[in-house]
């Protein structure tokens, strides 16, 4: 029987040409790469935003330059987690439907995903003018550091959205010997991520501070 690490191995191969007369070879491609590296820039990314979360703190321990007059209203920020919750559900029903070798509900599933992160970031459009009446990035360190995490956060959005598109347009899924290599298993592992972060940021921006009051 095959070990795991050979049944992750594409039955395609990379052709080396020969080299002073020695037979030409072929080398098997691990067909998960892709996987490893989202696995990489989740990691960087997930450091960024844990400093990003420190700062907060950090700047909230000196009520001087905290001047925080009421919390943030939540409603909008719950509309929105329930927007991203509902979208990484529809896009894993959508790699449950690849998996069955349904390819096109799977790239139903992920172009709906891309709109429902549209729909997100028009919420966030109006969440931000709803914030700007009474809070601008200029207004103190409470809120420099609320849009900055809030916007850090809604540029990887428009990053997944763009890369959800791409994926959408690929005539094909699945390993293959050229790049990219099982680009929706990887680009739903960010978009994931993506949505972790929003409950994180919920949890701690929006909800703590309203517990406090």
């Amino acid at each position: 029987m095959a070990s795991s690490y050979e049944r992750r191995i594409v039955s395609s191969t990379v052709y080396v040409p020969s080299h002073h007369g020695e037979a030409a070879r072929h080398w098997p491609v691990d067909d998960r790469r892709g996987i490893y590296a989202m696995y990489t820039v989740i990691a960087t990314e997930f450091s960024l935003f844990i400093c990003l979360f420190a700062t907060y703190y950090y700047l909230g321990s000196n009520k001087n330059r905290w001047p925080i007059d009421e919390p943030p209203k939540m409603h909008l920020a719950l509309i929105m987690l329930g927007v991203l919750l509902t979208s990484s559900v529809v896009l894993h029903w959508g790699e449950e439907q690849l998996k069955r070798a349904r390819h096109g509900a799977a790239r139903i599933a992920i172009s709906a995903t891309s709109l429902i992160g549209l729909v997100f970031m028009a919420l966030q459009s109006f969440e931000y003018q709803d914030h700007w009446k009474t809070l601008t990035p200029f207004s103190d360190s409470y809120g420099s550091i609320f849009y900055t995490i809030t916007t850090f956060h809604a540029i990887h959005v428009l990053v997944g959205i763009l890369v959800l598109g791409y994926v959408a347009a690929l005539p094909r899924y699945g390993p293959t010997v050229a790049p990219p290599y099982r680009p929706y298993g990887t680009v739903a592992l960010y978009w994931h991520f993506v949505d972790l972060v929003w409950i994180v940021i919920v949890v701690l921006l929006y909800i703590v501070p309203n517990m406090q009051v």
